[in-house]
C-alpha cells in the first residue's frame, strides 16, 4: 500500500462536474493498494499518514502531524501508484489489488481515519477532478 501525500492549504475533488468532497488546511492523500495489502498494512500506513510531521513549528521546522495543526484528510484512491515502472513505456498494473477487494480497504482506510480527523474522500473507482494547492510544496511517497 503506497500513499502519496501532499500538504495542501486547499483541496478538493470533483465526479461528474459536484464537488462531493473538499478540505482546508491539511493533507491530500493519493491512496494505492496492491494484492499484497490487508488491514493490518492500513493500520500501519494510516499511522503514518496522521503522524508524519510535515507540518512547519514557528521555527519553520517540519515538527507537527496533521492532527496537531488540527488539519484534514482528503483521501483518493489512485490505483495508478501500484503500477510497476520498470519496464517499457507502458505501466503494468499486474500489482494492483483487484477492485472490489480493494474498495473494501479504501473504505476501512477512510473509515479508521474519521475516527482521528475530519476526513473528505473520493469515490472509489470514480473518474475524479482533483483540486489542490500544494503548500510548499511539500509531497511525499509513503509505504507501509
Amino acid at each position: 500500500m503506497k500513499a502519496l501525500i501532499q500538504r495542501v492549504s486547499y483541496a478538493s475533488v470533483r465526479v461528474d462536474q459536484a464537488i462531493i468532497g473538499s478540505i482546508d488546511k491539511g493533507v491530500l492523500v493519493f491512496l494505492g493498494i496492491e494484492k499484497k495489502d490487508d488491514q493490518a498494512v492500513s493500520k500501519r500506513l494510516l499511522h503514518k499518514v496522521l503522524n508524519y510531521r510535515i507540518f512547519s513549528d514557528t521555527s519553520g521546522h517540519m515538527n507537527h502531524n496533521v492532527i496537531e495543526v488540527a488539519g484534514e484528510l482528503l483521501v483518493i484512491s489512485q490505483f495508478t501508484l501500484a503500477a510497476s515502472t520498470t519496464k517499457g513505456l507502458r505501466p503494468s498494473f499486474s500489482s494492483a489489488m483487484q477492485p472490489a477487494e480493494a474498495g473494501r480497504l479504501y473504505d476501512h482506510f477512510v473509515e479508521q481515519a474519521k475516527q482521528r480527523c475530519k476526513v473528505s474522500s473520493g469515490i472509489f473507482g470514480a473518474h475524479m477532478q482533483i483540486e489542490s494547492c500544494n503548500d510548499g510544496p511539500v509531497t511525499f511517497l509513503l509505504s507501509a
